[in-house]
């Protein structure tokens, strides 16, 4: 079963007709990356699988977005739970102002877990998780904001991962980090994909290339092309896709 279906959406903010008609299967535990130019609708898309977007006033969205089978628009879903089982990381790190401890305990605590010991070990899983217990094992009582913005990122991760959701939404990740870090944001977005389904949407095509399973291509609120990943890249079915990958407009 697909994790996450989107059929017939359009979606509006106020008369703008953001995205048109667009129908996806994104399977489970695979990483699937969203490419396109600036303003193709490609993070609107990616905010809808945790209604982010209904923080927005006057936005509209028809069409059905279902999880696990679930339509997550339906009056019944609980919109905090949803959240929980679908993590998001920003395009810039956001630590809270806490300990690193507490930035990653964050989520449980939240969630209503009180019990330490089930906490502390969930904070050094998602921190190991991250690649990053080894870098910060010795400081967990320091401030989050002592960390370098490639950690802090890392950070995010590691808070995200936490409540274990099984989908991951990665707005531009690394599009704020130096290369460094940023290999190690995309090794780490391999090893999740292997146990929860994670989409990114990235401005890098060779970041879509190295780190996803399957790539769509969005251009002017629609979705033009999705398909593996390397068939994107060398055969693309569409003629505006291979247009956008050769560089001819975007």
């Amino acid at each position: 079963m697909n994790k996450i279906e989107a059929r017939n959406v359009d979606f509006y903010y106020g008369n703008f007709h953001a995205l048109k008609n667009i129908n996806i299967q994104i399977p489970n535990n695979e990483v699937v990356a969203f490419i396109g130019p600036s303003g193709c609708g490609k993070s609107t898309f990616l905010r809808l699988f945790n209604r982010m977007n209904d923080l927005i006033p006057g936005t509209k969205l028809t069409g059905e977005i279902l999880i696990d089978g679930q339509n997550i628009y339906d009056k019944s879903v609980d919109v905090d739970s949803l959240r929980k089982n679908v993590g998001m990381v920003f395009q810039r790190p956001n630590p809270f102002p806490k300990s690193i401890f507490e930035n990653v305990a964050y989520g449980l605590r939240v969630n209503g877990i009180k019990d330490k010991e089930f906490i502390e070990h969930r904070v050094v899983e998602a921190l190991k998780g991250a690649a990053l217990w080894e870098e910060v094992k010795s400081k967990l009582k320091d401030s989050a904001y002592a960390l370098s913005g490639g950690q802090q990122q890392r950070l995010c991760i590691a808070r995200a991962m936490a409540v274990e959701p099984s989908i991951l939404l990665m707005d531009e990740p690394a599009s704020a980090l130096d290369p460094i870090s940023t290999a190690k944001v995309e090794e780490l977005i391999c090893e999740l994909g292997e146990k929860t389904t994670v989409i990114i949407v990235t401005h890098s095509m060779q970041q879509a290339a190295r780190v996803s399973h399957k790539t769509a291509f969005f251009y002017m609120g629609e979705m033009v092309e999705f398909d593996d990943t390397k068939k994107i890249f060398t055969n693309p079915a569409q003629e505006a896709t291979q247009n956008y990958i050769t560089g001819r407009f975007g």
